[in-house]
C-alpha cells in the first residue's frame, strides 16, 4: 500500500512510496482512509523540525486528522464495516502517569504519551491503517468527507470545555461575548462553537475581505480586520488561534473583567516582545481574569466536536475546505495557497 512518509529531522524528506501493511499490533480494527488533513504540525515535520519515527525505525508515515471507512472488525467492538471513523491522535504513556490513567492523556503530566503521525507512532496517511477501537471515533455518516475536520474540531472542544469549567469558578457567570483571533479552521471552529453556545461570535483576522469575511458573516458572526476590535469589543471569552506574538501580547490585557482568555495557537521560541508585567499582573488580579493553553484532546473532546459538527449547517462547514489535492499529487497539499483554509488529501479512488 501506499504511504506518505518522512525521516523526522531530515528536511525535505517526504515522499510518498510502498510500506508494508500495517501491523495487527496497532490495533484490531482495519480501516481504509479516505481523506487526511494537513495542518502546520506537519508542516513542521516535513521541514525537519519536529517529529519522532517510532522506536527502532527511520522513517515516520505522517498524518494525524484521519477520515477512513472501516473494512474489518471484531465482533462486539461497537464498529461495524462501512462505519465512518476518526482515529484519536494521542496515547498514554506506557506507565500512566494520574492524567493518562484517568482517560486524559491530552493533560499527561510526564511526556511520555505517543502519537500518530506525530510522535513514535505511524499516522494515518495510508491507504489503509488500523486502530484500537477505543481510539476510533465513530462520526454520523451525514457528515461524508467533512469528517475529516474532526481532529481540529476536537481540539475547540477541549478549549471551550476548560473555558466553561473556568468560567463557572463564578455562580451564575454567563458569557455573551466572544471574541476569536484568526479566521483560520481552528479559529472559525471556535467561533462555530460559540454561535451554538448563544453567544455574540466576533472574529478578528488580518484579511480584508475575502472569503474568510463571508464565512464569518454568513454564520452570523461579526468580521473585524482592524486590531483595535481587541480593544472595542471587550469579551467575556477570547480564544486565541493564530499563535502570532503581536496578537498574544495584546490579547494579554482585552478580556472583560472576570474574562477568559484560551491561548491555541503555538509559537516558535526566541520571538521577544516588551510586556509592562505589572500592569499586567494587576489586570489579572484586579479583574480575576484567567489566561490558559491548550492542546490536543481526549475522546470525550472528539465526541463533543462530533455532536458540534454534527449540528453545524453542512453546506458552511463544507466552505472550510478550501482544497482537496489527490493522494498522487500530496505534495501540493503542503504549499501554502492564498484564499487556503483547510486543504486535504483525498484517498478516495
Amino acid at each position: 500500500m501506499r504511504a506518505i512518509t518522512v525521516s523526522p529531522g531530515t528536511p525535505h524528506s517526504a515522499r510518498l512510496e510502498d510500506v508494508r501493511e500495517p501491523a495487527e499490533s496497532d490495533g484490531s480494527v482495519l480501516v481504509r482512509s479516505l481523506a487526511l488533513g494537513v495542518c502546520g504540525t506537519d508542516r513542521e515535520i516535513l521541514n525537519g523540525s519536529y517529529g519522532f519515527a517510532p522506536p527502532g525505525q527511520q522513517r515516520l508515515i505522517l498524518g494525524h486528522e484521519s477520515l477512513g471507512v472501516v473494512e474489518a472488525s471484531p465482533n462486539g467492538c461497537g464498529l461495524v464495516p462501512g462505519d465512518l471513523v476518526v482515529g484519536i491522535v494521542r496515547r498514554p504513556d506506557p506507565e500512566p502517569c494520574i492524567a493518562c490513567a484517568a482517560g486524559e492523556w491530552d493533560m499527561c503530566r510526564n511526556g511520555r504519551y505517543t502519537e500518530r503521525g506525530i510522535k513514535e507512532r505511524h499516522g494515518y496517511g495510508a491507504e489503509r491503517f488500523r486502530i484500537e477501537p477505543e481510539f476510533a471515533v465513530k462520526i454520523d455518516p451525514a457528515l461524508g468527507i467533512f469528517g475529516v475536520l474532526l481532529e481540529p474540531a476536537s481540539i475547540l472542544a477541549k478549549a471551550w470545555d476548560h473555558t466553561e469549567r473556568i468560567g463557572q469558578r463564578a455562580r451564575g457567570w454567563r458569557p455573551k461575548v466572544l471574541l476569536v483571533t484568526g479566521a483560520g479552521p481552528i479559529g472559525l471552529l471556535a467561533a462555530l462553537m460559540g454561535m451554538q453556545r448563544g453567544l455574540d461570535v466576533h472574529v478578528l483576522d488580518h484579511n480584508r475581505g475575502g472569503s474568510k469575511e463571508a464565512i464569518v458573516c454568513d454564520l452570523g458572526g461579526t468580521y473585524h480586520s482592524d486590531p483595535s476590535a481587541l480593544e472595542r469589543v471587550a469579551p467575556d471569552v477570547l480564544i486565541e488561534c493564530t499563535g502570532a506574538p503581536a496578537v498574544i501580547h495584546a490579547c494579554l490585557e482585552a478580556t472583560a473583567a472576570a474574562g477568559v482568555l484560551c491561548l491555541t495557537g503555538v509559537t516558535e521560541p526566541g520571538k521577544i516582545f516588551d510586556l509592562d508585567i505589572g500592569r499586567f499582573n494587576r489586570s489579572m488580579v484586579l479583574e480575576n481574569n484567567v489566561v490558559f493553553g491548550t492542546v490536543n484532546a481526549n475522546r470525550r473532546h472528539y465526541q463533543m466536536a462530533a455532536d458540534a459538527l454534527a449540528r453545524a449547517d453542512q453546506h458552511w462547514l463544507g466552505r472550510l475546505i478550501t482544497r482537496t489535492v489527490p493522494l498522487e499529487h500530496w505534495g501540493e497539499a503542503l504549499e501554502h495557497r492564498k484564499g487556503d483554509i483547510k486543504v486535504v488529501v483525498d484517498f478516495r479512488p
